[in-house]
């Protein structure tokens, strides 16, 4: 609808323009006329289904209003119009042009969507909270305080059940709604799941007390240079970074671990009570995928993981001789689902960051690999449908599979998958390539 609304005031100012210049006039009333019915129009859509009223249509809301309060003082007033001046016109209907277009940025960026759908029977309820870890120093920081990190959980409400626990890790760059869909989809079928902001990796996080944290600058570069075409560290100084990566990821999703048990002994918050404590798995994107991996061989309580788009970090060995990753001859252990867009599967076999996902790397044949084909490495987030313009700007393009074939498909295997591992669901069924 955004973009639908660009386009008529494109064509309405530009057309408009032309008309005045034709008729050498600049028809002051018409336009007058043609502002306030714009408004009233604008009102009535937000009151049907056409438009669901949100943030995203507040600018463009508050210029239709200043614009029709303008018009109609104008009309009330009825001064002469000042002569005809082709400048003028010209000059007038760029800058009306261009302030429609910022007004109309939030609902063009942020489009209305339909979301995926949720399928389980559980009414869900979410809570947010900052956990603050008393062990550790934030590192990006100089001010000494200690790391903080937050968290959101989506969970079944109302119930005197206790369900298994799945952690979420986000990717790189990313922030823990990244995959909402798939954490509502999961609580609907009787899960608590906690997704973790990692600081100064994620975007952009707030905490419970407003602080606000951004990306570091020197991470985003690191990350910017390992995706970069060219190739820009050493193998060695790459190991370096990964294993700086994965223990601050690690740490973080430890720390959240080992503080939501004790509080589903200790906490009489009802979110904890519905945790099923002998029962836990750890999912995640990207980097957030690779530390998920990592957390699976490292504790003994976690019964399943699956990895999204996400390198073995962990299961790589540097090795000086050849200066390049090898697989780790390891056997991995625990239940392990592996999802990739055509992004990563095109590097399985070619990069060697990606030496332990190897289809034939026998320290995992146990794990469950599947291929949809026509994603993106962003295909198997919410992002493309929140912001497809961010999304495919990110990516370097559009998909070519349905968004929402593939993320509600993704949530389905995801669910079928924890339910067979952490509920004793039967066997596991799924395709090799989606």
């Amino acid at each position: 609808m955004g973009n639908l609304l660009l386009v008529v005031v494109l064509v309405f100012e530009i057309g408009f323009a032309i008309y005045c210049m034709a008729t050498k006039q600049t028809h002051k009333k018409l336009k007058n006329l043609v502002r306030i019915s714009a408004f009233i129009l604008f009102v009535i859509l937000t009151l049907t289904p056409a438009i669901e009223w949100s943030l995203r249509w507040v600018l463009f809301a508050a210029l239709l209003f200043a614009f029709a309060l303008k018009a109609t003082i104008s009309l009330i007033r009825n001064k002469p119009t000042r002569n005809y001046k082709p400048s003028a016109i010209v000059v007038k209907s760029i800058g009306v042009v261009m302030t429609f277009v910022f007004a109309l940025a939030p609902a063009v960026i942020f489009p209305e969507h339909r979301a995926p759908k949720i399928t389980g029977d559980y009414e869900i309820a979410t809570a947010s909270y900052t956990y603050t870890d008393k062990n550790r120093i934030e590192e990006f920081s100089s001010k000494g305080e200690n790391r903080f990190v937050n968290v959101e959980f989506w969970y079944p409400k109302q119930s005197e059940e206790t369900y298994p626990l799945l952690v979420f890790s986000h990717g790189a760059t990313g922030v823990k709604s990244s995959n909402t869909s798939t954490y509502k989809e999961l609580a609907s079928h009787g899960y608590v799941v906690v997704s973790i902001d990692h600081p100064y990796h994620s975007f952009f996080t707030r905490s419970e007390d407003g602080a606000v944290a951004t990306i570091d600058s020197d991470y985003q570069r690191e990350i910017s240079n390992l995706n970069a075409e060219k190739e820009v560290y050493s193998r060695e100084k790459l190991n370096e970074l990964i294993q700086k990566w994965m223990k601050l990821r690690t740490d973080d999703m430890n720390f959240v671990i080992d503080t939501v048990l004790e509080k589903a002994k200790n906490d009489s918050d009802s979110v904890y009570q519905y945790i099923n404590t002998d029962k836990i798995g750890v999912f995640g994107h990207s980097m957030g995928g690779a530390a998920s991996v990592k957390l699976g061989r490292e504790r003994n309580d976690i019964g399943a993981v699956v990895n999204i788009d996400a390198p073995f970090f962990s299961e790589l060995v540097y090795k000086k001789d050849i200066n390049d990753f090898a697989a780790s001859d390891k056997a991995y252990t625990t239940p392990l689902l592996n999802i990739y867009s055509d992004d990563v599967w095109g590097q399985l076999d070619s990069n060697t960051l990606y030496a332990a996902n190897k289809l034939d790397n026998q320290q995992f044949k146990k794990a469950y690999t599947t291929h949809f084909k026509g994603a993106k490495h962003l295909s198997l987030t919410d992002l493309p449908l929140f912001s497809p313009l961010l999304a495919n700007v990110l990516q370097g393009g559009k998909a070519a599979i349905d968004q929402y074939y593939c993320i509600e498909t993704e949530n389905e295997l995801i669910l079928h998958f924890f339910d067979k591992e952490l509920k004793g669901g039967g066997q596991f069924t799924y395709k090799e390539a989606y």
